[in-house]
Formats: structure tokens, sequence, C-alpha cells
């Protein structure tokens, strides 16, 4: 793109506030779409887009790793819990101590458990708003990107249909003059032929193919 053509396009970019037009907008996850992907292969990215790219895959692999997370602590508590339930009848013996013990150790891991399924939960609640600015910004970024491609394909367009043009007007000047030769070449073998007659003709014929 030339300078003249990027200064325009930079003073038309400060017109227009790509963000607001994304802002809560119904938007695809753009790393999930394969026409994003199709319209955006890496040598086309910016370093900003890459980054942002990267960012929401990280932040989509923490949700999942999260769900995950979540529910094996809660099958893990739900395993603890039916243990203590299994255990409750305490009696003054050996056996029992070493059931109160198991107890307390199931009780402390489930305490444990819940601290770390609240902080999950809330880690998980705060995700999808995450993934969604990042999501937006991504979008601004590819906005850019893709109407500087549009605009760059627009001036090449231009040249490439000037070309057009212009060879299809030199094709159809050829064209002419090829007929015109053919017809030439015709019309003076068929004069000769005429006037030297077929066995001259014949014997030149002859001569010529052998140079």
């Amino acid at each position: 793109m030339s300078l003249r053509g990027q200064e325009k396009l930079m003073k038309r970019r400060k017109k227009i506030n790509f963000n607001s037009i994304v802002k809560n907008k119904k938007l695809p996850i753009l790393t999930l779409d394969s026409r994003w992907h199709e319209l955006f292969p890496d040598e086309k990215k910016t370093h900003r887009i890459r980054d942002l790219e990267q960012k929401l895959i990280k932040l989509l692999k923490t949700q999942g790793k999260l769900v995950n997370e979540i529910k094996d602590m809660k099958n893990l508590k739900k395993t603890l819990m039916s243990e203590i339930v299994a255990n409750m009848d305490i009696e003054n013996d050996s056996k029992s101590k070493s059931k109160e013990k198991k107890l307390d150790r199931n009780k402390n891991y489930i305490n444990e458990l819940n601290k770390k399924m609240d902080n999950a939960s809330n880690r998980l609640a705060d995700l999808p708003y995450e993934i969604k600015r990042v999501n937006e910004e991504l979008l601004v970024e590819s906005i850019k990107n893709g109407y500087d491609r549009i605009h760059d394909n627009q001036e090449d367009l231009s040249k490439i249909s000037d070309w057009i043009i212009k060879t299809r007007e030199e094709l159809k000047r050829k064209i002419v003059l090829k007929n015109d030769m053919e017809t030439t070449n015709k019309q003076m073998y068929s004069y000769l032929h005429d006037v030297l007659g077929p066995e001259i003709i014949e014997a030149i014929d002859k001569t010529q193919e052998k140079k």
C-alpha cells in the first residue's frame, strides 16, 4: 500500500470506533471458527492477532481444564462422603480409633476440596467474560487487518483490470494479424500453385522441408 493510501486508511479508521461496533454482539469464538482460520492463515496474521489468538486459546483450555477438575473433585468428594457415612459407627476399640482417624482425614480432604472447588468455580465464573473480551479484541484486530487487505486487493484489482483490458485489445489485434497472415499465405500458395503447376510447387515444398 502506498504511503498516501495508508494515511487515508488511518484517517478513515479514526472515524470508526470498532470496539463499540463489536461490543455486546453475539460473536462466534474466532479460534473455533473454520472460516476465520481460512481468511486469516498464519502468514496473514499480524503480531497482535497472533498474541490475541494464543491468549484466547489459553483461556479456552483453562476453561475446559477447570470444568474437568471441578467434575473430578465433586466425584472425589462424593466418594469421601460415602466413606464418612460408612464409618460413622465409632466404638471404643482400636478399630474404631482407626475409623475415627480416617473420618478426620476425609473431613480435612473435603474441606480442602471445598476450598479448591470454590476457587475453581470463581475462576470458571470469570472466564466467560475474559474470553468474550479477548474474542472481541481479536475481532477488532481482524477487522482492521481485513480492511487493510481489502484495500490492498482493490488497488491490485484495479491494476489487473487495466492489464486485462490492454491485453484483451492486444489479443484482438494479434488475432486479426494472425488471420491476415494466414489468409495471405493461403492466397500466395494458391497463386504460385496455379502459375507454376503442382509438380514445381511439390519440388519447391520438398526443398523447403529440408531446411
